[in-house]
């Protein structure tokens, strides 16, 4: 079945991975009170992990490469959970943007933007969402981002 996001997706030349399996003890997806909570979500591209530390051995053009890899597993988790019915969304309500940065990194929200922007091209004004953005030392596996989400479904 093809949907409106996988033309979207087709438009802008991107495809969606594979979900990723939990690397822990926790579940990628929990639904409660018609919001889906999605667990963080780490950037992959042609099958690798994207690593590295902004402001130290990555740019900000990889940051928002890596932030928009994000949220593509952030839809591929989605399309999954709802058995590939992603015209169940009814509003990506925020994200949670964590950038593996130095101290001295202050463009974290440029970073998100790569996640944001996405969002609202895949899913229109419902895309449009409230947002952190920060920086830390040190993400799981050394990945240079990573996300989670809340996703309000019908």
């Amino acid at each position: 079945m093809t949907t409106a996001i996988d033309r979207k997706l087709e438009e802008l030349g991107l495809t969606l991975p594979e979900a990723a399996a939990p690397v822990a003890a926790y579940v990628p997806v929990v639904e409660a009170g018609g919001l889906l909570h999605i667990s963080g979500q780490l950037p992959f591209k042609d099958g690798a992990l994207m690593t590295g530390r902004l402001g130290e051995d990555r740019d900000l053009e990889y940051g928002a490469e890596a932030a928009q890899r994000c949220a593509l597993m952030l839809v591929a988790q989605i399309k999954k959970y709802l058995n590939g019915d992603t015209a169940r969304v009814a509003r990506i309500v925020k994200l949670g943007v964590f950038v593996n940065s130095t101290a001295d990194f202050t463009d974290q929200p440029k970073v998100a933007n790569g996640a944001s922007e996405l969002m609202q091209a895949l899913f229109g004004d419902d895309g449009k969402h409230a947002r952190s953005a920060v920086g830390v030392p040190t993400l799981p596996l050394g990945a240079a981002v990573e996300i989670d989400a809340i996703v309000q479904i019908r």
